[in-house]
Parts: structure tokens; sequence; C-alpha cells
């Protein structure tokens, strides 16, 4: 399950939920249960850029790495990785990770 997806390419297994759960500052027991349904809701709230910027930097990939990659300079690697958890933390995309919005939108 998920073997496919941007996360599991730069980790062995799929540990999104707790990464996800600690930089939205919510509990993994609140988020949605089915992985399939939470990656799904984290591709939608995310750009493919920031999808892959954050299992890259999970992944504690070196930011010379990252600049690469991305074709970034210093400054502007650091504002990618700003606004990507300024976004996991804001309640209109952290909400949407939740069970209880999921219970709602079926």
């Amino acid at each position: 399950m998920l073997e496919n997806t941007v996360w599991r390419q730069y980790h062995g297994e799929n540990n999104f939920r707790d990464k996800l759960a600690e930089f939205c500052k919510l509990e993994s027991v609140d988020l949605i249960e089915n992985d399939k349904v939470l990656y799904s809701v984290m591709k939608s709230k995310l750009t493919k850029k920031e999808l892959k910027l954050f299992a890259m930097d999970c992944a504690n990939i070196p930011d010379e790495e990252l600049k690469k990659e991305f074709d970034y300079d210093d400054e502007a690697l650091q504002k990618a990785k700003f606004k990507l958890y300024k976004k996991l933390i804001q309640d209109k995309t952290r909400l949407d990770f939740r069970t209880t919005n999921l219970e709602e939108i079926e």
C-alpha cells in the first residue's frame, strides 16, 4: 500500500503520519485512520513540489541536495521550507487531516 508514492522514494516505510502529526501540531490518533485517504488529503493540500520537499526534508536530505533538486539558492530554499511548514500549521490545511472532518464529508 502506497509503495509508489513520493514519500516512499525517500523513506523505507510509510511513516508520514507521524511527521504530519508533528508538523501540524496534532496527535497521530486524531488523524484520518486510513493511510491511503490521509495521503490523498495531504496530496490535495500540498503542491507536488511541496510534497516532494516535505518528503525529502523529513528524510534528512542535506540542504545542498535539496537546492540542487529544486534549483534553489539558500534564500529560496529557506522561503520554500517556511511556506511549506506554515501551510501545514494553518487551520484550513491541518484540520482537513483530522478524522472528524472526514466524517463530516461522508
